[in-house]
């Protein structure tokens, strides 16, 4: 099988994962095995979830000069006791990699898992809502928390700062009002660049539309709130033109309702700031 390189930043990444758990190396390992033994293993699923993280895990094996067979696809539904990937090498070197492989797997697995389940949910009020996450996630792991969300079937919303602007609370208060902000926005930044704007209320959401905006997120607002600004901007023919968000405190529990009231996109930053993670197993044995 050819080795497939991920992009260098991802590389870089998964070596680092590596470098943090190894230390000076596997004492313990290098103490009780000797080099020659060579290993078997295999990665069970110990619940039901959506797999992701295999292609990663593939080649965090490959730098420790093994070789990982996947035996399903990111974005899989899997079974309890399912096997996930095999893995053949040094049974020291497979041993190293054991840890980092499945916390990578486990948190992957778990945002994959529950971007799929509140989006099937959302689905059943608005066949056309969108649910995103944030930039709320882990720090080092936030191309790996987005990958999972979109493995799950979610959006990414942006990845970073530049990736679009993103007119907050914070800056209407350092600029006096969500008009001038977005004006200014609208102004200096690239056509290629979406203005997107924070809002608590129905006048800033008119405001911000009015001022130009190409998406307003409805932040914290009640249930009622969202869909009285779905149904004004409706009436003033901003729908089509202008995407509705809804964020703040949304969760299984709430999400068809939100996605009943008619909004385009639901963000949620409990996706990745607060995963649960998938469990999974290791076990091995002699080749």
């Amino acid at each position: 099988m050819a080795i497939q390189l991920l992009p260098p930043e991802i590389e870089e990444s998964l070596m680092n994962f590596l470098r943090e758990d190894l230390g000076s190396g596997d004492i313990t390992s290098r103490a009780v095995l000797d080099d020659e033994v060579k290993g078997e293993a295999i990665i069970i699923a110990e619940e039901d979830g959506v797999v992701a993280g295999l292609i990663e895990v593939r080649r965090l094996f490959e730098f420790l000069g093994c070789v990982a067979e996947p035996l399903a696809k990111d974005g899989d539904i899997i079974k309890t006791g399912q096997e996930i990937v095999r893995v053949k090498g040094k049974a020291k070197a497979i041993l190293e990699g054991e840890r980092a492989a499945l916390n990578l797997l486990f948190r992957m697995s778990g945002i994959a898992t529950e971007t799929k389940k509140l989006l099937e949910l959302a689905k059943r009020t608005n066949p056309r809502v969108k649910i995103a996450c944030t930039r709320k996630t882990a720090p080092g792991l936030r191309a790996f928390d987005k990958r999972a969300v979109e493995i799950g079937g979610g959006d990414t919303h942006r990845l970073r700062l530049d990736d679009c602007v993103l007119v907050k609370d914070s800056h209407v208060r350092l600029v006096g009002s969500v008009g001038e902000a977005v004006r200014m926005a609208v102004e200096k930044v690239s056509f290629t660049k979406k203005v997107e704007v924070e809002v608590r209320s129905m006048e800033e959401a008119l405001e911000a539309a009015e001022a130009g905006a190409d998406i307003v997120m409805l932040d914290n607002m009640r249930v009622k709130e969202v869909k009285r600004v779905v149904d004004e901007f409706a009436k003033r023919g901003y729908r089509g033109k202008v995407l509705l968000e809804a964020s703040g405190k949304i969760n299984e529990k709430n999400i068809m309702e939100y996605a009943k009231a008619g909004v385009d996109v639901i963000s949620i930053g409990a996706i990745t700031h607060s995963p649960r993670a998938l469990d999974m197993s290791l076990e091995i044995k002699r080749a």
